[in-house]
Order: C-alpha cells, then structure tokens, then sequence
C-alpha cells in the first residue's frame, strides 16, 4: 500500500443502493473477544480491549481514532499505525462510511474492537479501486483514543461549540446567575474584535453578543470552549461598528470565540416572583439546609438601597438566633434562609412586599421608609432542626403531635390560616405510621388525627383550597364515618366544587346523626339555593340551545317554501 493512502468517505460512494435507514445503534454489552450485531444492518462488533468509563461520543463530536482495514481475506489496505499518525473526523457527518458512524458511537474511550462492515455500510456495489473490490465485506480494527464534544447548542446550526477543557461538577448558570468569564473573538480570518480576561454580567443579561448567554448555561465551572458563532448569534446583517478600539464585526460575519467559563454566583428566585432574589457569596456545606421549627443562628447586616445600615446583628456578639416560621424576621429573610446552608454567605434583595411594606419601620440603627427595598448580607452560622418523628418515642410522637395541634389553633384563631395548616400537617406527620403503638396510644393518635385533619380542613376551607379541604375531611370520614363536621366540612367543599348532589348527600346524612345541627342546616338552604340558581341556568342554556334549533329549522322550512316559487316564475 502507498503511504499517502487517503481514507475513503462516505461521499466517494455510489447513491444507488444506499437508501439504508438511519438506524440508532444501541451499544451492546459485549466482553472481551465477544462478537454481536449492532442494529439491524449487518454491522459487526467484537470487543478486544475494554475501554475507561461509561461515556461514548456522539454525532457532531470530533473523535481521534488508530485503524486498520483489511478484506475478509486478510488483504491490509490502509492503517494509520503504518503512517503513525492518528486519523480524526466529525462522527455522524458523513465523513467517513456508515459503517465507521454507526459502529464507533458504540465505543468507549480507549477501548479497541474489530467492527465487520457489510458492502452496504461501506462501498457498496462501486467498491474504491484499485484498493475496495465491489461488494466487499471490510473489516477495521479501531481503537478510540479520545474525542473532543462538538454541540449544536441551538439545535440550529448557530451556534457549535467544542470544548478545549472540561470543567468542573455538573451545574451550570441560570439566567438569574452572575458569570466570571474570559473570552476572546475573531473573525474567520483570524482578525481579533474584542478580548477580555475578566468580564462579569448577569446571564439572562447577556454580554457582547447573544452567543456568550446561550453558551454559558451549558458550560461548567472551568470549561473552556470554542465557540463558531453564525450571525444570527453574533451581530446579524448589520455587524458592528468599530467600538472603544475594537475592530468592527463585518455584516452577516461568523465568528471564532474562545469562552472560559471562570466562576459564577448563584443568585435564585427565593419567593418566585423575583420579589425575593439570593445571591450566594459563598457556598455552604452539605445538603442541609433548615426547616420550618428549625432555630437558626445568622449574622447579618441590614442595609437601605443607599447603604444605610438599619440592623446589625451577630457581628458584635453572639450570632443573632431565631426559629422559622414564628415571625421572628420580616417574610422575605425567613424565606431566604430557609434555602442557605451552614457556613453559606449570601446577598439577600427583598422587595417591599416581603419587608416592611407600606408602612415606616423603626429598626435597630435607622428608621426604614415606606416602600423600601432591603439588602440583607447573611452568613448561616448553624441551625438545629426540630427532633424528628423517627428519633422519637412513640409517647414523644403523640406529644409532638399534641403541641403541633395548639399551636395551630392559635394561628387558626389569629387568622393565620396557611401557617396554621403547617402546624395541623406536622402534627399529622408525628404520628401517621402507629404499628408500634399501644392499643391506647392508637386511640389517643386516632383523636389527634381527627381533630387535625378537621382543624386543617376548615384552614382549606379560608384559603380556598377546596380540593384539600374535600380530601381531608375523607381522611377524617375513613376512621369516623359519623363524624358530623366532616361530612359538614365536605359538604362546604363540595359545594364550591360544584359537586352539588355529593354535597346534598353528605348534609343529608349529616342531618340523619345531628337532626338538630343549626350550621348544617343553614348549609342545606345555601345548598337548595344553589341548586336552584344551577337549574335556572340551565334551563336557560337549554332553552337558548332550543330557540337557536327552532329558529334554524323555521330559516329552513322558509328556504324550502321560495325555491319551488323561483321555478314557477321563470317557467
């Protein structure tokens, strides 16, 4: 064979007889000296050296392979270990024959097979002269020795990107995110425009052109691409102008960016309606984070958008604590440290509505007007959640559950209907799985589970939760099915669900145990005066539906009566 031997690609065959469907192949679980089919064409595969890991390329990434190719008679025809030099090309572009594509997506790196090729995989009936017979069956024995992800982050051709070095973990940036990056851009010919070692911008922001934000949310921390940039993601058919010594960017110019994606800051949707924005200064530790009962200890410092200090607490001293969920804090810091973890440091933006509002606040160092906006710097120094229902005892469950239940009657009695429905959940939670109790201890949890499904149901009911109100009372109805304020409770819930004759059932079975209940006997007449209002209507829907038909079958009858007439008169 000649050394300058070019291997053949797909495109030096004949189209005729290649219509073979695009079949995806599955990578078959072989060992070593093990041969399966791959797909449904013919392709062969026989495994000689296992490769490193799990992961195998994909269409449109670049793979560097060594090969040799022979005829089923042992005839060598081409080996890049002969010319020692690897062979690289783009897997799934057409490149390189149908049978190469198919057959190297299945392997890993630094893995080594011998993949069987049918002539219709390769040069079909043309072969390749003088080196291919027609119809030749070849075989290739390929090691993958590594392969560079090139992606079509788009999905339309506009933005590829190839990456130069892998990065860390598996996050990547959001649009709420500050991102740290270097980059520098060309021109296909290589002219620099624009460079930078160091520029900050908020991800859904963007910066310099659209490409940088589409391409850092699919970047890691440390990743370093290549970026070929069409100009729909650049500067488009206007281009740019030279700008602050800068070259300017052509019109419809494609261009070359070098991204490194250096680090970045969290910044989340706290209450998710960007009233309630957290941005991380600093990671945590773990997993954890802390819960409703939970007592934190912070240090913060509260400030005005004009950087006026209001509060400063923990600094000093002792780290400033205080529990979840008991109104400690204004709304919007409770929220926000509810998502931090021990050791986080975070910038913390909350809007009015979840600070101190409409009203002046007198806080510790300065007076916080109307309608402000606060920053809050929070440093999560540690937390202690509530014991938990499975380090417990089972007479601690029954307990815990009792308190829970207080304190949710007195947020129910305060008003406070979705706190106080936390409280009746967490209850519930302390003694839902009772297999370990007494027999007296299952009634006791038995009345607790009444009266807090109960309890939780009328908070439902206040927030209009009709749906959870209806399941809850079920709850209660399964272990009393003569529980009066359930079946009333229901019956509420099922009225404003529209579920009219549910709800005529449960009053009046509600009415057989209680004949003389005043609150379910009013329900029965707003029940009658419902269904009254729901018949009017429908018989007023009806009654439009019949007047259309009737008007329609009279236009009909009056179409049917002329045309005879038109007839007559002509003739």
């Amino acid at each position: 064979m000649e050394d300058d031997f070019e291997f053949p690609t797909a495109n030096n065959m004949e189209e005729d007889g290649m219509d073979i469907p695009e079949d995806d192949p599955v990578s078959p679980t072989l060992k070593v000296g093990e041969e399966k089919e791959i797909g449904k064409n013919g392709l062969k595969k026989k495994l000689v050296k296992e490769g490193e890991g799990w992961d195998t390329p994909a269409s449109g990434d670049e793979v560097e392979v060594h090969y040799t190719g022979t005829l089923l008679d042992g005839t060598k025809f081409d080996s890049s270990r002969d010319r020692g030099t690897p062979f690289k090309f783009k897997l799934g572009q057409g490149q390189v024959i149908k049978g190469w594509d198919e057959g190297i997506k299945t392997m890993k790196k630094a893995e080594n097979a011998v993949f069987t090729i049918p002539p219709e995989l390769a040069y079909g009936e043309s072969g390749s002269p003088p080196t291919i017979p027609p119809d030749a069956t070849l075989q290739f024995d390929v090691e993958l020795l590594s392969w560079t992800s090139v992606k079509d982050i788009c999905k339309d051709g506009g933005i590829f990107k190839k990456i130069l070095v892998e990065g860390e973990k598996w996050e990547n940036p959001k649009d709420l995110d500050e991102v740290f990056v270097k980059y520098e851009a060309c021109l296909e010919d290589g002219t620099l425009i624009s460079k930078s070692d160091g520029a900050e911008f908020t991800v859904g922001d963007g910066y310099f052109c659209p490409a940088l934000a589409k391409a850092v949310k699919t970047m890691k921390k440390g990743e370093k691409v290549l970026l070929i940039v069409k100009p729909q993601y650049a500067f488009g058919e206007d281009g740019r102008p030279a700008v602050g010594g800068e070259c300017a960017v052509p019109p419809n110019a494609t261009l070359q960016i070098t991204l490194e994606l250096v680090s970045w800051k969290s910044v989340s949707d706290v209450s998710k309606d960007k009233k309630v924005i957290k941005k991380i200064l600093k990671e945590g530790e773990g997993y954890e984070r802390p819960d409703d009962g939970a007592v934190v200890q912070v240090k913060l410092i509260g400030k005005l958008q004009d950087g006026t200090i209001f509060v400063k607490k923990g600094h000093d001293e002792e780290p400033f604590e205080f529990k979840i969920d008991e109104e400690q804090v204004i709304d919007g810091l409770e929220r926000a440290v509810k998502t931090m973890k021990k050791g986080e440091h975070a910038l913390i933006t909350i809007q009015p509505e979840y600070a101190f509002g409409s009203s002046e606040s007198q806080q510790e160092l300065a007076v916080v007007p109307a309608n402000s906006t606060v920053y809050y710097e929070v440093e999560m120094v540690l937390f202690v959640k509530e014991k938990e229902s499975w380090d417990m005892n089972t007479q601690e469950k029954i307990e815990a559950a009792g308190k829970k239940k207080e304190e949710g009657n007195v947020l129910f009695k305060a008003c406070k209907y979705e706190r106080a429905s936390k409280r009746y959940e967490k209850a519930v939670r302390f003694i839902e799985y009772d297999s370990s109790f007494s027999d007296e201890e299952k009634q006791q949890a038995k009345l607790l589970k009444i009266s807090c499904n109960l309890n939780n149901a009328a908070c439902k009911l206040k927030l209009k939760d009709y749906k959870q109100a209806e399941k809850l009372c079920t709850k209660v109805l399964e272990l009393d099915g003569r529980n009066v304020k359930a079946l009333y409770r229901r019956a509420q819930a099922y009225i404003h669900l529209v579920e009219l004759e549910l709800a005529e059932v449960d009053i009046k079975k509600a009415l057989e145990i209680d004949p003389d209940n005043r609150d379910v006997k009013m329900e029965y007449r707003v029940l009658k005066e419902k269904i009254k209002e729901y018949n009017k209507k429908d018989a007023q829907f009806y009654g439009n539906i019949f007047a259309k038909m009737s008007k329609l079958e009279q236009s009909k009858a009056v179409k049917q009566e002329a045309a005879p007439m038109a007839i007559d008169s002509k003739a």
